[in-house]
């Protein structure tokens, strides 16, 4: 009687973040905190994009998604073939617009607070091109809260003429656009254009870190932002967009079509 106490008392003591095993009669503690578990995935595996995973945005927005951008958004510009994801820039006719292109985002399928975004990616290159891998706020759309107040994590953004060098970023209230929080990454040799690269940010409830192949070059805290908006739901979005006033306009005489971002897998996973 006196050992199944003892027993049941430290199951009660293990909680949730541990597990026991018996050895011997040695009772082995096992500390599961940091385990990351999968909440979220695309590996790209089928023939088309995955409706309950994504939806698409479709045309230029207002004021080209606010960014001066010059491509007409489409379904039709991405595909999935060979276990990736192709999102593909076009110079193309396309209801008054001389670029096309597609932007996928997770809204109204999932979105999530804190955690590890992971994107394995091959860039696009070339004058005006501006792929990106980015989270907005759920809470965008409601007409009180709206951007830069719900807030954006700019997991990866490069810009075309400089295809070795890649951003990460913050945007809230007081920061945001040329004042958002940034730092950049960029290669040794060679640039993102050659080869997949992995892209991560691991965000938490003081902290967001960003990372490229598990090398860490950015960090902002709770400390280092006055109004902290990073503390709920939040979506991810894909896209390559063709000028806007940060990358410029395409240059013919140096800028190649069709450009394509590539993408092998999205993942997000959070501690048990």
């Amino acid at each position: 009687m006196k050992r199944y106490l003892i027993f049941v008392i430290l199951i009660l003591f293990i909680g949730c973040n541990r597990e026991f095993n018996k050895t011997n009669g040695v009772i082995n503690i096992v500390d599961n905190s940091d385990k990351e578990e999968v909440v979220w995935i695309d590996n790209f595996d089928g023939t088309e994009v995955d409706r309950n995973n994504w939806t698409f945005e479709i045309g230029n927005g207002v004021n080209g998604w606010g960014n001066n951008e010059l491509q007409y958004y489409t379904a039709e510009n991405s595909e999935v073939r060979d276990g990736k994801l192709i999102i593909t820039a076009k110079k193309e006719s396309k209801n008054g617009y001389d670029y096309t292109s597609s932007r996928l985002k997770t809204q109204g399928k999932f979105s999530f607070t804190y955690g590890t975004v992971e994107v394995r990616a091959k860039l696009p290159k070339g004058q005006g091109i501006w792929p990106a891998i980015w989270m907005l706020g759920e809470d965008i759309d409601i007409d009180t809260v709206g951007w830069p107040n719900c807030g954006e994590i700019d997991i990866m953004e490069l810009l075309g003429q400089e295809p070795n060098k890649i951003h990460g970023t913050i945007h809230g209230p007081g920061y945001y656009g040329a004042g958002g929080k940034s730092a950049s990454y960029t290669l040794s040799s060679g640039d993102f254009s050659d080869d997949f690269h992995i892209f991560k940010i691991v965000w938490d409830i003081t902290s967001i870190k960003w990372y490229v192949d598990n090398t860490l070059y950015h960090t902002e805290t709770t400390n280092d932002v006055s109004n902290w908006v990073f503390d709920h739901d939040f979506f991810i979005l894909l896209n390559v967009a063709v000028g806007g006033n940060w990358p410029g306009e395409p240059d013919d005489n140096i800028t190649s079509f069709p450009q394509t971002m590539e993408i092998d897998y999205v993942k997000v996973t959070t501690y048990k």
